[in-house]
């Protein structure tokens, strides 16, 4: 059962402001980039247009904390683990990794959290419970083994 997913980009031009480093928004969008990635990798989406009504998956929760800058050309990795699974929501936790020029440096983590919703005949959303097909392919990243003191 998947708790993980990787993904790699290399950083355009347009991403980065006059200073030739990535502005800070489009940590966001990389962090949307393997969250969506994930989903198809379920042979799903976001939007679920396979059950009816169809269900999708906004997020309630987005943040990132800023360690080093990235720059026009790096390769970045965006390794996103489930940190959380409730019924109606997922956590995830996305690390971003600097690949090259090496050597790999940490440059963000960030965190999302998304809900089960569905679009109600007056155009409310309400929150639902993951399907069993979807919630059955996910399972929580292992938390990882404390740091020796």
């Amino acid at each position: 059962m998947p708790s993980e997913f990787k993904a790699t980009r290399r950083v355009e031009f347009s991403e980065t402001d006059l200073a030739g480093i990535v502005h800070f928004t489009n940590f966001f969008r990389y962090m949307e980039t393997v969250e969506h990635a994930f989903w198809r990798s379920l042979g799903t989406s976001v939007v679920m247009r396979q059950f009816d009504p169809p269900l999708g998956l906004p997020r309630v929760h987005a943040s990132c904390d800023f360690k080093r800058p990235l720059r026009f050309e790096d390769i970045v990795e965006m390794h996103l683990r489930v940190v959380e699974k409730r019924a109606r929501s997922l956590s995830f936790e996305i690390r971003l990794t600097r690949l090259e020029p090496g050597p790999p440096e940490e440059v963000a983590i960030g965190k999302l959290t998304a809900v089960c919703v569905q679009k109600n005949p007056d155009g409310s959303f309400q929150s639902v419970p993951f399907p069993e097909s979807i919630a059955s392919q996910i399972s929580v990243h292992p938390a990882p083994a404390p740091a020796p003191e």
